[in-house]
């Protein structure tokens, strides 16, 4: 039977998780792209520290091999660097009720990037999760418009649905390191803290002491609850679950709770097209996880 406990840690990462999506558009209205992902990634790269530090886990830190320095430095390019500068940009063109579910698709891309990098055989039901999953995408890109998509922006679909695959390819490289997560986490983030100052030093687009605070902080609160603590609270929540499908599952609470957020903070209004897309796009979603499950 899973705890009382476990429930109350998912439900708190859902929470945060569900604030994400409106702290993004609220930083990004005030800074640009890097300069919001280098502060919310240095955070998030302190907070995991913390937190390594807290678990007593520096050791495993320190017995890293060569491979391991090597697979970290590749999972830290593809997320939270690159993952995170297409998935931002995506949040600066697009309302943020359009952005963050077009991004939830990952879990089908998962699917079909697992033919080629893990070898693996794909059945009819995974055509047909795909072909739901992207009418939801189809829905809510239209704005409230499903005939005609004038006010769409083609750009940010395109990256928001892209981001998707950039998260699946990391999920992907992650399953077979069996390092410990949080160590692992750390040094992603870690190494993605580079390759931002990497970034800035070859724009020139250096971070400064004179950002708006609204936008300052939305970063900040960015690095501690999409990226930090908010992970650690969801491993417990596992940790402790009897059975991880229970708690899994209530993660689609957030991309409905996340629009309560995004009407009342950023007075976006909620077009009717983006709670349908959003049932189209976990009901596909569901159909992968089912035949997993069963098959």
């Amino acid at each position: 039977m899973t705890s009382g406990k476990s429930y109350v840690y998912a439900l708190l990462a859902i929470l945060f998780w569900s604030t994400v999506p409106t702290a993004f558009k609220l930083s990004l209205a005030q800074l640009s792209v890097l300069h919001m992902l280098a502060i919310a990634a240095f955070t998030s790269t302190v907070i995991l520290f913390l937190i390594v530090i807290v678990t007593k886990k520096t050791r495993h830190i320190l017995r890293s091999s060569t491979g391991d320095i090597m697979h970290s430095a590749l999972l830290g390019l593809v997320n939270p660097f690159l993952y995170y500068i297409i998935l931002l940009k995506a949040y600066q063109l697009l309302p943020a009720q359009v952005a963050q579910p077009l991004n939830m698709i990952w879990p089908i891309i998962l699917v079909f990037l697992s033919i080629p990098l893990l070898g693996q055989k794909i059945r009819r039901k995974s055509f047909i999760a795909l072909f739901i999953s992207f009418i939801g995408v189809y829905i809510i890109s239209s704005q409230g418009n499903l005939f005609g998509h004038e006010h769409s922006n083609t750009t940010g679909v395109l990256l928001a649905t892209g981001s998707a695959v950039f998260w699946a390819l990391y999920f992907i490289l992650n399953v077979r390191d069996q390092r410990d997560e949080a160590v692992k986490l750390f040094l992603n983030f870690l190494f993605a803290s580079f390759y931002i100052i990497v970034a800035m030093a070859v724009t020139g687009n250096w971070i400064h002491t004179d950002y708006p605070l609204k936008g300052f902080m939305a970063a900040i609160y960015t690095g501690v609850f999409e990226m930090g603590i908010t992970f650690f609270l969801w491993l417990k929540a596992l940790k402790l679950a009897s059975s991880t499908d229970k708690i899994s599952n209530l993660v689609y609470l957030a991309p409905f709770l996340s629009l309560v957020f995004i009407h009342f903070i950023l007075h976006e209004p909620v077009y009717f097209t983006t709670p349908l897309g959003l049932v189209f796009i976990i009901s596909g979603i569901w159909i992968q996880n089912h035949r997993r499950a069963n098959g």
